[in-house]
């Protein structure tokens, strides 16, 4: 082992892994994440498609990682929120912030599932971490109901970031910054 992070194959592999996951990042951005195709990725890499699941045991692992770090990134992002005081509204503006990003990395998550594929366990548990920072928010704000004010802001806030990052608001004479703020002070009444 050295100090860098393992041994030169570990972090080789760590490399081609990472490569991967940002050639699936272009193809989901591309064609959406129904589309993404070990093979196109290995042809990128000029890496046959048989050599590229040793990095890789097939697509579904390949999604499993991109979800993980989507919800780790967003976990992450809250929870920071948190750490520097941010209350309810301060949280759902990081939320935004991250969702405008990578809205592909937010699709990923709240998007239209990926035929076939089912997240494991696992990353259920990295998303209740949103949620408990939320339940943690709500508490703080004196809520007599913080779960029903975490999931009021949940569910209305994605519901607004859902239709801002698929370009519904296109042609409408409508900010989607002041909807979203509208909704963040009507939710904090």
């Amino acid at each position: 082992m050295t100090e860098t992070g393992g041994t030169p194959r570990e972090r080789y592999r760590n490399q081609v892994r990472a490569e991967v996951k940002e050639l699936a990042w272009e193809q989901i951005a591309a064609d959406g994440a129904s589309a993404l195709s070990l093979n196109a990725i290995a042809k990128k890499m000029g890496m046959s498609g048989p050599a590229l699941y040793r990095y890789f045991a097939g697509r579904d692992e390949l999604i499993t990682e991109l979800v993980r770090d989507a919800y780790r990134s967003l976990a992450d992002t809250v929870r920071e929120a948190e750490s520097e005081g941010a209350d309810l509204s301060d949280i759902a503006r990081a939320l935004r912030r991250w969702a405008l990003a990578d809205p592909h990395r937010y699709f990923l998550v709240y998007g239209t599932p990926v035929p076939g594929y089912h997240a494991p366990d696992e990353i259920t548990g990295i998303a209740s971490e949103i949620m408990s920072v939320l339940l943690r928010a709500g508490e703080a704000a004196g809520s007599t109901d913080p779960f029903a004010t975490a999931m009021a802001f949940w569910t209305r806030l994605h519901g607004v970031l859902s239709l801002e990052l698929a370009g519904h608001f296109t042609g409408m004479d409508v900010s989607p910054e002041a909807l979203f703020e509208n909704e963040v002070a009507t939710l904090a009444r």
